[in-house]
């Protein structure tokens, strides 16, 4: 479960199927043909207004930002389940995201090039993202203790 640099070999294999297949990212599935994540992101499928994302157990890092996500959700009301998930519910999806440190929360137009929802950004992954951004950002107070203040000019702030 930790993010040492060997575990990232999976991440790169990943990456490289989708690219050599005219992908811009890849999604993985566990031993068991569940899907698990992005190559360097954790994945979120909207179906009727609830939230799905694979728990721990499907080869899932333990991401920050799906730990805010999941957050987010349980405080805008937005029902989100843990639980396997078969490729085959990606296709049917009204919504897929990814979130992650860079990755922020991305969504997903399509999938095997097949269009998932309208092809662009559904209401629940847009109410989310605001949420997440007015935070991050300051407009909207950091009511989870997420961010830590440094002053301008002191000696956290400077990298030397």
């Amino acid at each position: 479960m930790a993010k040492a640099g060997a575990n990232y070999m999976n991440s790169q294999l990943i990456r490289m199927e989708a690219l050599a297949n005219g992908y811009a990212e890849g999604i993985a599935l566990d031993t068991n043909g569940y899907v698990s994540e992005g190559s360097g992101e954790n994945i979120f499928i909207v179906r009727e207004g609830v939230v799905y994302t694979p728990p721990l157990a499907s080869s899932v890092l333990p991401g920050i930002t799906r730990s805010s996500i999941m957050t987010l959700c349980e405080d805008l009301g937005i029902r989100v389940n843990e639980q396997m998930i078969p490729r085959e519910m990606l296709y049917i999806a009204d919504e897929v995201f990814f979130t992650g440190t860079a990755a922020e929360v991305t969504p997903l137009r399509s999938i095997d090039r097949i269009t998932i929802g309208a092809g662009r950004r559904g209401p629940i992954t847009k109410r989310l993202q605001e949420e997440f951004f007015a935070i991050l950002s300051g407009a909207k107070p950091d009511r989870h203790n997420w961010l830590t203040p440094i002053a301008v000019g002191s000696p956290v702030a400077s990298a030397r």
